[in-house]
């Protein structure tokens, strides 16, 4: 029988009428494949993948291979965004097979659940240079029985592997190495598209902090113009709805131009930061409407009614890749008439031939930004093209909501909101948090997809290190100490349930939560930050707000830990290193006094990358050890004071004035 009728994931129950006889991950799977003796095969993707949906409909919805399916394998089903740490182990085990990776991922595995061989999309019959899927069925099956010795040699190296932690050199780092890897990252960065050179080209949102970040801190106009270039390329390219908002999660060609259609709710939520970082830097009307584009897709199609956010949108309708987003010449015409739209088709690189696939994907990489007048007629054309797309067939929504994406997207909003001038967007942020901080939380630990009610628990580490993040982010914005009461408390359970002492970092997994062959520990940043690097900036937020001994030192001892592992990889932990910058060189200001309202707003408004904002409550004391106690006392009227470690500016009571102290002390800190 086919067991995913009542599965809750949306990718698993796109499954629950294939013939094959699908199991959920989970005990029962691994004990059937023990008392059959059979190996089990185990499919990994997600309902926003292409590839998982070819897969689907060569494969497993065909009778005959799904005979050979039931007859040889104990067959699991797996979402990888509700069981990221069952995705992370099995894809672990195929890098070691020497694979690049991707989605579908299917592996072989004992009855233990220890992997042996696998790989990833297979076709139906041989082609791509990919062996056919039957064929590679019932040779796995014929080694199984035949050969186990080659099996179990398989199975031990690559068990061997996975349990091997990541090492770090147990080094330090300072400003001087952050500035040299900021260099040799801004030589990475394709100097005429923008972004990491070749294709496909990835936003990479970790990646571009750093190199801002390194902008900033050293002053070189190069590394801040590949940054804004990146930006600017991305949000002229196809990878841009240019009329629903927000971004595909890659491009294939070097351009940014033909996207990978899939949208995903973690590229538009780290992607939303740095369009806003980008239009406080220059004031650009394309990096504004960029990242208002993103809020306005999110409040159109993915948030729920309990006022959270979904997951993604698939990349197919009605059977084929980018359909619900691509145009022709004749429907462009139909909508606009004749004038605007050979207008529209000149601005937007709409032509008979096409530019993907004999379609038209709307992009301006040629044309650029037009003058305002022209932006109004372009954005009146815009919003009618939208509403004949609305009509037509949609792809799939995966409405689950995650609690680290979730978190994501909340601290986005929250850290946007006053580069904009949108408050809106942190009353939308709110919501959200309400929803994941109550309906998906127990006894102060989060779980982390919930849909139609049906919650999985525990959560991982991101989870909590994101909500973290994001109730920090909320506490600075509205000084609520709810917040921060959160905020403390994730703290807390990351601290007991996912650091493994001995590795100096977290696990993926809580203690108790359950066990996989190896409990994974990853620390490298992904399409998401990694829960260590994201973790470990909280700690820092947490302790310029605080400014206690124990934050201090917390925040130094987990990123003392970290550092070995960033500087032996350190394209691979950018989050680890821009948490570092920010502990170095980053600026907390206090906002004390009766009547600060425009202080508060004016500190809001300082980029986030560079500072933490606390807003001191009449009936809130300061810790004995913030350096900023006695001068915080010294009057009753409203006043700002910006901090650096110990020292302290001495008071401001205007606008200009935080402005003004701000950027000497980050001119001082940069310098040291």
């Amino acid at each position: 029988m086919n067991r995913l009728t009542q599965a809750s994931s949306p990718y698993l129950l796109q499954h629950r009428d294939n013939p094959v006889h699908w199991w959920e991950w989970g005990s029962e799977a691994l004990a059937e494949a023990k008392r059959l003796d059979k190996p089990i095969l185990i499919s990994i993707g997600y309902a926003a993948c292409h590839w998982c949906h070819v897969m689907a409909h060569e494969s497993f919805e065909d009778p005959d291979v799904a005979a050979v399916m039931n007859e040889l394998f104990v067959n699991i089903k797996v979402d990888r965004e509700e069981r990221p740490d069952v995705d992370h182990v099995y894809m672990s085990a195929l890098h070691l097979l020497g694979e690049p990776g991707g989605w579908p991922l299917t592996m072989f595995l004992t009855p233990d659940g220890e992997p042996f061989w696998g790989g990833t999309y297979f076709p139906k019959e041989p082609r791509f240079g990919r062996p056919g899927f039957v064929g590679v069925l019932r040779e796995i099956s014929r080694l199984y029985y035949a050969e186990p010795e080659r099996i179990l040699k398989n199975r031990d190296a690559i068990k061997h592997h996975l349990a091997t932690t990541d090492q770090g050199d147990g080094g330090t780092l300072g400003p001087a190495d952050l500035d040299r890897m900021g260099l040799r990252l801004s030589e990475l960065i394709d100097t005429e598209n923008g972004g990491l050179q070749g294709a496909p080209k990835f936003p990479n949102p970790p990646i571009l902090e750093y190199l801002i970040r390194y902008a900033g801190r050293t002053g070189d106009a190069e590394a801040r113009r590949r940054f804004l270039l990146t930006l600017e390329r991305m949000a002229l390219g196809g990878i841009h709805d240019h009329l629903g908002g927000g971004f595909a999660r890659y491009s294939v060609d070097e351009r940014w131009l033909v996207p990978h259609f899939e949208k995903m709710l973690y590229d538009n939520a780290q992607l939303l930061e740095l369009f806003a970082l980008a239009y406080a830097e220059t004031g650009r009307a394309l990096f504004r409407d960029a990242a208002t584009g993103i809020v306005a897709w999110l409040e159109r199609e993915m948030t729920t009614p309990e006022g959270a956010f979904a997951s993604s949108l698939d990349a197919d309708s009605e059977g084929e890749e980018g359909r619900f987003y691509v145009w022709s010449v004749p429907e462009i015409r139909e909508v606009l008439g004749d004038e605007d739209a050979a207008f529209f088709a000149r601005v937007y690189d709409i032509s008979p031939e096409g530019n993907f696939e004999g379609h038209n994907i709307p992009n301006r990489l040629v044309s650029g930004e037009a003058p305002p007048a022209v932006e109004e007629r372009l954005a009146i054309m815009r919003e009618k093209l939208l509403d004949r797309r609305a009509s037509r067939v949609r792809p799939g929504l995966d409405d689950k909501v995650l609690a680290d994406w979730n978190g994501l997207m909340i601290a986005g909003l929250v850290r946007a909101a006053p580069l904009l001038d949108r408050p809106d967007w942190i009353a939308l942020a709110r919501r959200a948090y309400r929803f994941v901080s109550e309906s998906m939380s127990r006894d102060g630990r989060l779980g982390h997809s919930w849909r139609g009610g049906a919650l999985i628990f525990p959560g991982f580490a991101l989870d909590h290190a994101a909500m973290m993040r994001a109730a920090l982010a909320l506490y600075e914005a509205t000084s609520e100490p709810a917040y921060l009461r959160d905020a403390q408390t994730w703290r807390d359970g990351l601290l007991s349930d996912f650091m493994v002492e001995e590795a100096g970092c977290l696990a993926m997994t809580a203690q108790g939560a359950d066990p996989l062959v190896v409990r994974p520990q990853p620390t490298h940043d992904d399409a998401v930050p990694n829960a260590n690097g994201v973790f470990a900036e909280a700690l820092v937020r947490l302790a310029q707000i605080t400014e206690t001994e124990g934050d201090l030192q917390r925040a130094s001892d987990v990123l003392s830990r970290l550092v070995g592992l960033a500087r032996s990889s350190p394209l691979g932990h950018t989050s680890i290193l821009n948490a570092l910058d920010l502990h170095l060189r980053g600026l907390s200001i206090l906002v004390t006094g009766s009547g600060a309202e425009a202080l508060f707003e004016a500190a809001q408004k300082i980029p986030y990358l560079d500072r933490s904002v606390r807003r001191l409550g009449a009936d809130e004391a300061l810790d004995d050890n913030h350096p900023a106690k006695a001068l915080a006392a010294s009057s009753p009227e409203a006043q700002a004071l910006v901090c650096a470690g110990t020292r302290c500016s001495l008071p401001v009571t205007d606008a200009d004035g935080l402005k003004a102290q701000v950027a000497e002390m980050l001119a001082v800190e940069g310098e040291t």
